[in-house]
């Protein structure tokens, strides 16, 4: 939430009373828990079925894969202790051994073959079902070894292999009551309230040293901020408002924690619309937003420039794309050029009116009431509708926007793209949730899924290229992860996907 000093002021006093209530209500804690508050709490922890970036978080502490990882974006061993290739559309992956589930049960094959043959099943609706098309068998010939058999040679298969595993006894109601082979295992959901981890005494590469986790969900900022600083929360974590930074700094008693970030916020345009839908439209958009002024005024710095979905940290980054830089007077040109002329000139009527679409996150209102502003400058009118998170990523996966603004979590292997942006990829099978069909890029971002070696960054620089050009998405920046913490806690970083498997090698220090 975005505050002035003396509004922030005026909240936090009448946000008191709640404040002490809700201290009230949570017990004592052990001296080995921390406490984290989150704005949302996961819809469902189920790696099989999720979608939402707070579970994806929660499982990572839960649940492996059988490779991950790691923050360069390497792979790494995970489940797997190892993994070979004999064939070009062959894996074969060696478990590890002695390996067991929160339940006591034994980590085998039969656990991987049943992970992969229900996301396979179509009955189960996993989102995750069109990435595993390509596989055309899954065989166990013992209890540690598993071997895919694919279609074809697919690129980007490894990344697929990052998912976490569930037990083969997994069902129904599986994610109320969720077991894994991780580092935290499961205890209590008391959805909208909180959740209780605590640490696997087993886990195969060492028991933890933080006893539990206790994530608190605060969807109000000036509670979650009032509670860090009372020691009643130990940690608060993105989204936290720019503006708060320096107060949290000047605490003796917090560090804040700032890393550079892969994730992609961006404006995405429905493209079946006769506005958004025209390129005239959203290149004029492109250039009536001032983007470095949101990122140095709104968000303090805290952010960098994006030219595409690619961070500048990634190998797969393409600089040398179609640019729009901040130019009013060419916004207007490429309008009136276009046929949308403005009726009054500095006048206060409109060319046009947009329905932008955003949730009730107050950073994410703030900035579309900025975007409002920029683009009034040069005749279009935006109508904001802002919505509870639930009811707006619904109308995102169905279509019904002109505008809306997203940040795009995890991503780590450019095949993302084809998801984003395949004509294939319409909802629900994918995420080009704008409707966004081109040929050339459908036949590039296939090519991309069968080539291999030094010849894949080509593949994907011109699929960047023709992105860029068509403007589906006007790239905004790319959020630097940011969390704030007791200085008690130590070894602790952010991923830079938001993650937060540090917490396995994490220690809180004694007062």
């Amino acid at each position: 939430m975005i505050f002035k000093t003396p509004r922030l002021a005026a909240m936090m006093a009448v946000a008191l009373s709640l404040f002490i209530s809700a201290c009230a209500q949570d017990s004592t804690a052990p001296k080995d828990s921390l406490v984290i508050a989150l704005e949302t709490g996961p819809t469902l922890l189920d790696p099989r079925l999720s979608t939402d970036a707070t579970a994806a978080k929660i499982e990572g502490l839960i649940f492996n894969g059988l490779v991950k990882r790691n923050d360069d974006f390497s792979f790494a061993p995970d489940l797997a202790e190892r993994w070979e290739t004999p064939a070009p559309a062959r894996y074969v992956f060696h478990l590890r051994h002695g390996v067991k589930f929160h339940d006591g049960s034994l980590f085998t094959s039969k656990d991987v073959k049943a992970e992969y043959d229900f996301i396979m099943n179509p009955a189960s609706k996993s989102f995750l079902r069109a990435s595993l098309e390509i596989v055309e068998s899954v065989e166990t010939p013992d209890d540690y070894t598993v071997i895919f058999n694919l279609k074809k040679p697919d690129a980007p298969f490894l990344d697929t292999m990052t998912l976490y595993i569930t037990p083969a006894s997994a069902k129904d109601g599986f994610a109320e009551n969720p077991v894994g082979t991780g580092p935290f295992r499961f205890i209590e959901y008391k959805r909208d309230e909180s959740l209780t981890l605590a640490r696997n005494e087993n886990y195969f590469e060492g028991s933890p040293k933080i006893g539990a986790l206790k994530f608190r969900i605060m969807p109000d900022e000036t509670v979650r901020t009032l509670s860090l600083e009372s020691g009643e929360v130990h940690m608060i974590m993105n989204p936290i408002t720019p503006d708060l930074l320096p107060r949290f700094t000047k605490n003796q008693n917090l560090n804040v924690i700032v890393s550079p970030g892969s994730n992609y916020s961006y404006l995405g345009f429905n493209m079946e619309d006769k506005l958004t839908g025209n390129i005239a439209v959203r290149r004029a958009i492109a250039h009536a937003i001032d983007k470095e002024g949101v990122i140095k005024h709104i968000l303090k710095g805290l952010a960098k420039p994006a030219t595409g979905p690619f961070a500048p940290m990634m190998k797969w980054s393409e600089s040398c794309v179609a640019r729009y830089d901040y130019d009013p007077a060419k916004a207007m040109k490429i309008l009136d050029e276009a046929g949308y002329k403005d009726p009054d000139g500095d006048g206060p009527q409109t060319r046009f009116t947009l329905k932008y679409s955003t949730s009730q996150n107050e950073l994410r209102k703030r900035i579309a009431e900025v975007f409002q502003w920029q683009l009034a400058k040069v005749g279009i009118g935006l109508d904001i509708r802002s919505y509870e998170w639930g009811a707006f990523y619904a109308d995102i996966k169905k279509g019904a926007f002109q505008i809306f603004s997203l940040t795009w979590v995890g991503i780590t292997d450019p095949d993302i793209l084809y998801y984003m942006f395949h004509s294939s990829s319409l909802p629900p099978a994918g995420a080009n949730r704008g409707r966004y069909v081109n040929k050339s890029l459908d036949d590039i971002l296939s090519r991309g899924k069968t080539t291999f070696g030094e010849d894949r960054p080509a593949i994907y620089s011109e699929a960047q290229k023709i992105i860029a050009d068509d403007l589906p998405y006007v790239s905004l920046w790319h959020p630097d992860n940011v969390a704030v913490a007791t200085k008690r806690l130590k070894n602790f970083s952010l991923s830079p996907d938001e993650g937060i498997k540090s917490l396995k090698t994490a220690w809180i220090e004694a007062n």
